[in-house]
């Protein structure tokens, strides 16, 4: 059974920029409940309960009871819009869900054991291809995360889908394959310069200078023009 998160919120009576605008002033965050074949619902909201759920993380796969004027509604969060300079959120989304109706999600993917994986031990990286993943659920089974065991990941190896835990109950939106989670890619070398190269560099710059003429081909010319015979007057 999901996890089911309660937040207050207050009913608007107008829509528009002009009553958002109104809402912040107050001090709360404007917000619409959508979805289901109803009518949507604007509400506003303490932004501090929608602080304490988006720095919570995984919060586009929680489900939230909307509580409104004595009245519940289950829902998605789906979209927080956030000021462009103080990241202070501006409006939230939540998507109605409907009884027996699947709804498509992203399920965050936790990792553990990679302190015990061969394959990093070894010094290989751990190469995460999803964070999350896009699937297909019931409202009332919706997964707070998914769980990746990357103790038995030796160097090459690959953690799929089908590796993943918590997955029962869930369609993933990519079905024509067990798609990578994460791999363990082979270490990368550098090839780093040894004591001997910048001697063996700086030793050749003199015996280079020491085999060119001083003062070079400019200095040379006086001394050819010497032994030449003088000329007929």
């Amino acid at each position: 059974m999901a996890t089911i998160t309660t937040i207050e919120a207050a009913a608007r009576e107008r829509a528009g920029k002009g009553a958002a605008r109104a809402t912040r002033r107050q001090g709360q965050i404007p917000g619409v409940i959508y979805g289901a074949k109803s009518t949507p619902m604007l509400i506003a909201l303490d932004p501090r309960s929608v602080m304490r759920e988006v720095t919570r993380g995984g919060w586009r796969s929680r489900l939230f009871e909307v509580a409104v004027g004595g009245q519940s509604t289950r829902a998605l969060m789906r979209d927080v819009q956030f000021h462009p300079v103080t990241d202070a959120p501006e409006h939230v989304d939540f998507q109605r869900l409907a009884p027996g109706e699947k709804v498509r999600v992203a399920v965050a993917v936790h990792f553990k054991g990679e302190g015990v994986s061969p394959g990093i031990k070894r010094g290989g990286v751990l190469n995460v291809v999803r964070h999350a993943v896009e699937c297909y659920v019931d409202p009332e089974n919706v997964p707070e995360f998914f769980e990746a065991e990357l103790g038995a990941l030796d160097i090459n190896d690959a953690l799929r889908f089908s590796d993943l835990t918590g997955t029962a109950g869930v369609r993933p939106t990519i079905t024509d394959r067990d798609f990578v989670i994460a791999t363990v890619a082979p270490p990368t070398k550098m090839v780093e310069p040894t004591a001997e190269q910048p001697a063996t560099a700086t030793a050749a710059a003199p015996a280079a200078t020491a085999a060119a003429p001083a003062g070079g081909a400019k200095a040379a010319a006086p001394a050819a023009a010497a032994k030449a015979p003088a000329g007929k007057k």
